[in-house]
């Protein structure tokens, strides 16, 4: 009886020492949330980017745009204008415009001038560039980058 009162002692007192042994778990810190950009605005000086939740705070317009094939879709986001005023932008030659797959097209200074309409568009859960007063390639789906030539 002696023998096995032993062998249960050493057993508790080896195990209140494995416990106590044991890293402490602290609480995991809490990383914080950063919005995933959906779109970026870079150029020679300049690099701004925008989340969804951004682009959704700023000045919407609504955009008529007609394809080629006489249908009519209104979009509703944000103008050009919009976004080069807030990323400090007010001379270029043209922007490059970025689609997620790489596909590129250029709209000159004087283009995007002189179509006020001319948006980033919120398109269900991506954006595109809606220019109804341009040529139709310039209506970039799933954009996600504007780079300011000079």
């Amino acid at each position: 009886m002696k023998k096995s009162l032993y062998v249960i002692a050493s057993l508790v007192v080896l195990s209140a020492l494995i416990v106590s042994c044991a890293p402490k778990e602290t609480p995991a810190e809490a990383e914080p949330v950063v919005a995933e950009a959906a779109l970026t605005l870079s150029g020679p000086a300049t690099q701004v980017s925008w989340s969804l939740g951004d682009l959704k705070g700023l000045e919407t317009i609504e955009t008529d745009y007609t394809n080629k094939d006489g249908e009519t879709t209104t979009y509703t986001g944000v103008a050009f204008s919009t976004l080069l005023a807030e990323a400090g932008i007010d001379s270029f030659t043209s922007l490059t415009l970025v689609a997620s797959d790489e596909y590129t097209e250029d709209v000159t200074a004087d283009e995007l001038a002189g179509c006020p309409s001319c948006i980033v568009a919120f398109d269900e859960d991506s954006l595109r560039s809606v220019m109804p007063d341009l040529s139709g390639k310039v209506n970039v789906k799933d954009l996600v980058e504007i780079r300011i030539n000079q």
